[in-house]
């Protein structure tokens, strides 16, 4: 029986170079996106066998209806990806658009992991990847603050979820990426311009897919980004987020 791979957010950027490597490693892949031609275009760079199902995850039934056309098949990979971001003061962000954020990057997110989790509960094996961001491992992101507080719900739900796991002796692995910036279109959507350098799709994939498979449960590519993590650890929550405010500041596109 031919093993799949689930990817949401699949159209472009990382979603797109997870299905590329796990094609690559052999997994018939599922897509899914808001827009279909952009999927159609991902399965031909792909050339590989591929199902695509559109999908908007920011409206509940919608994550249902996915779920019910994928609980069939053999999932042993599904990467939880879908997600966008915004930056700006927030008295002056648009409500609409953080709420459909929340919507996405929380409600989606936590629906789909629930439902997969339980059904690779069932089938006795699986990887389950979110998709956080190094922002969900920070005390909290001035001028991003709803982009960074639903990315923290990622990471800490992922942690808690990943410790019930191994504590229940189950063979089904939960992880969370958070990666810094990476080369892709999220800082056309979410208004930034990257204060750090960017990392390609290509790498933080690559590094991701490694450590999942691993069983590293929070997984962070490269040396900078665990430094600028450690250090916020370390740190006063205070100065932290002082700090964050400092750097978001460099990257905020006045309006």
């Amino acid at each position: 029986m031919k093993k799949y791979a689930v990817i949401t957010g699949a159209s472009s950027g990382i979603g797109l170079e997870f299905a590329r490597q796990l094609a690559n490693k052999g997994y018939a892949l599922v897509l899914t996106a808001r827009k279909e031609d952009k999927l159609r275009k991902v399965a031909e760079l792909i050339k590989t066998e591929c199902e695509i199902i559109t999908a908007d995850l920011e409206k509940e039934e919608e994550c249902y209806r996915f779920f019910e056309q994928i609980k069939e098949k053999d999932v042993e990979v599904f990467i939880n990806n879908a997600g966008f971001g915004d930056c700006g003061r927030f008295p002056e962000t648009e409500l609409s658009k953080e709420l459909a954020m929340i919507q996405v990057n929380v409600t989606a997110m936590h629906i789909l992991m629930k439902l997969m989790l339980q059904k690779m509960k069932k089938q006795g094996y699986g990887y389950l990847l979110n998709v956080a961001s190094s922002a969900g491992l920070m005390p909290a992101g001035p001028y991003m603050a709803t982009y960074y507080a639903t990315k923290a719900y990622v990471a800490s739900i992922t942690q808690a979820v990943a410790v019930e796991l191994s504590q229940g002796k189950s063979p089904v692995y939960v992880g969370c990426l958070c990666p810094g910036p990476v080369n892709t279109g999220f800082n056309q959507v979410a208004n930034v311009e990257f204060a750090l350098k960017e990392i390609s799709p290509e790498q933080c994939v690559s590094y991701a897919v490694k450590k999942m498979f691993a069983r590293k449960v929070i997984i962070v590519p490269t040396m900078i980004m665990k430094l600028a993590v450690f250090a916020c650890h370390v740190s006063p929550r205070a100065i932290s987020t002082r700090i964050t405010a400092r750097q978001q500041k460099k990257k905020f596109k006045e309006r």
